[in-house]
């Protein structure tokens, strides 16, 4: 609370009284209110202030004309209902004016200042996000484009199939953006009742609704990214190995632009929270600019009323005529202020009105000329061994055409300003001389009537008028400058505040992405069967993603601290003008008496119940911001999970479709379908040879899989005993740790916080369960390569035997059979280059009698051999056919 070093005592009691009963009146108005609490409202209004929509009406700081009679300002006054619920929801219910440029803040209420400003900042990252996400479009098309460029001068694709694949993705794209803009719009009319205001409510929600948009959108256009990628392999016909090496080039291309982006919106992001705190010391400025004349008047009537007090005190003055001419000449200076106020402020939006057209035509040619120059960037052509030239290239030249908007804007905001300022200046000097002539007049013109003083007794009362009035400005500027000091203070601190926070973000988007990545990486060490160019693809696609939503999320994050700015500006302006009036009163009363001291310890008492209170409610604000932020990340994060395990599954139904081709051309079906045909209608097979051969055969597929099976259990049990041993190891590891937890427990319970033991707590449990994780995939991993290896060499084993059979009874029966060329090494299966194992079959009898050696192809088994590995018994099915054919050809 401002007091004036000549209050008297009786004012002092009053403002105490005020201060502790909460009454909301000018403290150290001389016209005292009246019983009801009314005062003159024809010095206390403004009918010309119009009432906004859903707003609370609250006294402006600077703009109030009932200031010039007070010794305080009715903010501060009003200051002690700070924490009421209702004015809260009043408050975020309030409508402020809609504003698309700082110039346009200059002229708005001092009250809706920040809000405005908070809201440009909105709409910069908004713009800022708008401009990346098509950069990224756009080159990601340019990518797209290059690629086919190349497999069309390599003559794989035509030119009718390179035009209509560019032509689909286009349209695709544009789709997009349409279902986005329309959104959007419909976002944007939602809610809005007022096309010229709007409250902070239907901003919060507002930036809610638009960021589930943004992120449906990215969805859709990494969708639309891969059914564009595979149309092109499709239509191209090339190999799998092929495609997975063009995927994985263009996901690493598009990693590369996600990182441009990813840099320039961490600097752009932190230029537009640099610009914030800019434009809050210019409007600072300004707002000082329009308190001169209200200052400079209520000093001019103070002066006076202390002069024509005392002349009153010598009787040349009754009291009721000094209250009538402090009346008109109240009433006076209240017209003139009214007069400038209004001409400042309609010539102040004039001028904004002319620098903000001439703003926009520079914008607009601005805007064609970066136009033809991206225009002439995407025109050359470029090869895919320069597309990072081309991405380097097409971003730089973007930055540039950002930065040079930037300065334009930065350049326009700076003239506007400098001009409101000549303008304020201007309009202070001529209001400064209106209201020296009023003075004057009352002096030398009113008095000498009224009091009977001579003319030159009246020019010495103005001669001490002027003399008191220099002091009193000085002491006024004074206290401007320290105030502006205090206001740099705060704004330091909210600075630091700001970088922490940016920091902490840093810190919590590190560790998203490290979890992220590890999980990815356990799921696919999980596969196992994937060779390493597949995992490769399945990783780079998933960091691509990943960055693109973190990306997002980081934007959201700062747009959720504006608007957390935005909730708290109202109690922090009310908070720090409770400090600069304790802080100003302070330095102006060194020497206080009682009633002093003890008022100065109730406002400090009361600063601090209020800091408490903002502490609280900050708190508040910013964990129901980072719950609503944590339910974004989880829906971005569920975006990211489907859309990996579309493209895991897309990369496992590849493997399996290369690993059946494989299969499939090596079975040797239709040679085994021959054989047996032909052994059918030989003459050389007895009905008890083939008997013979079959029962051989049959004894050892038996003695395999006895020994498939024995070996799988005792591998099992050793496998068992292995993990038994590790789980007592760890038991034993376990109760050493809980053993030295006992003896620390009673140290840690002085020692340590609840908190601080809850976390520890949860340390442990999740490093027992990671370890536990662990064990059990070392385990099944151990499994999974000792079953993998009993089934390779049963495998080879079963081939061995059939082939030894089928070699058999083509010699038995003496069929001759056309020897096919052995395939090529690539098209020789893994079977084939296993050494075979020394275990021999026994000779049949009549292996002697054959007169011809019959050479087997190779592969002739692998059919057969990926039954026998879905089941053992299976294995048996086509010697069974087989040997039925040959009982029939024996019998006959």
């Amino acid at each position: 609370m401002v007091l004036e070093e000549s209050e008297s005592p009786l004012n002092s009691n009053i403002t105490a009284f005020a201060l502790k009963a909460k009454v909301i009146y000018p403290i150290n108005q001389k016209f005292r209110p009246l019983a009801d609490g009314s005062s003159n409202p024809s010095l206390h209004e403004n009918p010309k202030q119009a009432v906004l929509p859903n707003q609370v009406m609250e006294t402006s700081t600077s703009g109030s004309l009932g200031s010039l009679s007070q010794g305080d300002k009715e903010d501060c006054s009003s200051s002690t209902t700070i924490h009421s619920t209702t004015s809260d929801d009043r408050f975020q219910a309030r409508a402020f004016l809609k504003v698309t440029s700082f110039p346009e803040v200059l002229t708005c209420e001092s009250f809706d200042v920040k809000l405005c400003l908070c809201s440009l900042i909105l709409k910069d990252l908004m713009l800022l996000d708008t401009e990346l996400r098509k950069e990224k479009h756009v080159m990601f098309s340019q990518v797209l484009k290059i690629q086919l460029t190349d497999f069309y001068h390599k003559k794989k694709i035509t030119d009718d199939l390179f035009k209509k694949i560019l032509l689909i993705q286009e349209n695709d794209f544009e789709e997009l953006q349409k279902q986005l803009d329309c959104r959007l719009q419909n976002t944007e009319m939602s809610g809005a009742h007022n096309s010229e205001y709007q409250t902070l409510e239907d901003l919060e929600r507002k930036e809610r609704e638009y960021s589930e948009h943004i992120i449906d959108n990215m969805e859709a256009f990494w969708k639309q990214t891969d059914k564009a990628q595979q149309a092109f392999l499709d239509q191209s016909k090339c190999s799998s190995a092929k495609a997975t090496k063009i995927m994985m080039d263009l996901t690493e291309k598009m990693i590369a632009v996600e990182s441009l982006l990813s840099e320039s919106q961490d600097l752009q992001a932190m230029d537009i929270q640099e610009r914030l705190f800019n434009w809050e010391l210019v409007v600072k400025m300004i707002d000082s600019l329009k308190s001169y004349i209200p200052e400079e008047c209520k000093c001019r009537l103070n002066i006076v009323s202390n002069i024509l007090d005392n002349l009153t005190v010598k009787n040349n003055l009754s009291v009721r005529q000094k209250e009538e001419l402090l009346t008109d000449l109240h009433k006076a200076f209240w017209e003139q202020l009214a007069h400038f106020s209004n001409e400042c402020i309609q010539q102040s939006k004039d001028l904004i009105l002319k620098r903000l057209e001439c703003r926009a035509k520079k914008r607009e040619e601005f805007k064609q000329r970066q136009k033809a120059e991206q225009g002439s960037l995407l025109s050359k052509t470029f090869y895919n061994e320069n597309v990072h030239d081309f991405l380097k290239a097409y971003h730089e030249l973007l930055e540039k055409h950002r930065q040079a908007q930037w300065e334009l804007e930065e350049e326009d905001d700076c003239e506007s300003t400098e001009a409101v300022a000549d303008l304020h200046k201007e309009l202070y000097s001529k209001a400064s001389l209106a209201l020296a002539e009023l003075v004057t007049e009352l002096f030398l013109q009113t008095l000498p009537v009224v009091t009977g003083l001579s003319v030159r007794e009246c020019e010495l009362l103005k001669e001490e008028w002027q003399e008191n009035l220099v002091p009193q400005l000085e002491k006024w500027e004074a206290h401007r400058q320290r105030r502006w000091k205090l206001f740099q203070e705060q704004l330091l601190q909210e600075k630091k505040l700001w970088i922490k926070e940016y920091a902490l973000s840093a810190v919590m988007q590190m560790h998203l992405s490290e979890k992220q990545e590890k999980i990815i990486q356990g799921v696919v060490s999980r596969l196992g069967c994937l060779s390493d160019e597949s995992v490769n693809y399945i990783l780079q696609k998933h960091r691509l993603l990943l960055c693109s939503v973190l990306r997002r999320l980081t934007l959201r994050r700062v747009g959720m601290a504006v608007l957390a700015r935005m909730r708290l500006s109202r109690k922090k302006s009310l908070l720090q003008e409770l400090r600069e009036q304790h802080t100003l009163q302070e330095g102006s009363s060194p020497c206080q008496d009682e009633d002093q001291w003890q008022l100065q310890k109730a406002v400090e008492s009361h600063i601090l119940e209020e800091e408490e209170k903002l502490e609280e409610e900050t708190q508040q604000t910013h964990l129901e911001f980072h719950q609503q932020l944590v339910t974004e990340i989880q829906e971005a994060l569920q975006f990211l999970q489907q859309h990996m395990e579309q493209v895991i599954g897309q990369t496992l139904l590849q493997h399996a479709r290369r690993e059946a081709g494989k299969k499939s051309s090596d079975d040797g079906q239709d040679f085994k379908e021959r054989l047996v045909e032909a052994a059918v209608e030989s003459v050389y097979g007895t009905s008890n040879n083939i008997n013979r051969l079959v029962q051989n055969y049959y004894q050892q597929l038996g003695k395999i899989t006895e020994d498939y099976e024995g070996k799988k259990l005792q591998q099992l049990k050793s496998l068992q005993a292995e993990r038994g041993e590790r789980n007592r190891l760890r038991k034993k590891q376990e109760n050493e740790l809980a053993l030295k937890e006992k003896q620390t427990k009673g140290l840690l319970n002085i020692s340590s916080a609840v908190h601080q033991r809850m976390v520890l707590q949860q340390k442990k449990v999740l490093a027992q369960f990671e370890l536990q994780q662990q064990i059990r995939l070392e385990s099944l991993k151990q499994k999974l390569l000792g079953l993998h290896h009993l089934e390779t060499e049963l495998e080879n084993q079963l081939r061995e035997a059939e082939q030894d059979f089928v070699s058999e009874l083509a010699a038995l029966a003496r069929v001759p059979v056309a020897v096919k060329k052995k395939p090529s090494k690539r098209s020789k299966p893994a079977g084939e280059k296993t050494k075979r194992k020394t275990f021999q079959l026994p000779e049949s009898a009549d292996k002697d009698d054959s007169q011809e050696n019959i050479q087997e192809p190779p592969g002739l088994s692998s059919g057969l051999c990926r039954e026998r590995l879905q089941s053992p018994q299976e294995g048996e099915t086509e010697p069974r056919k087989n040997s039925k054919l040959l009982k029939k050809r024996g019998n006959r």
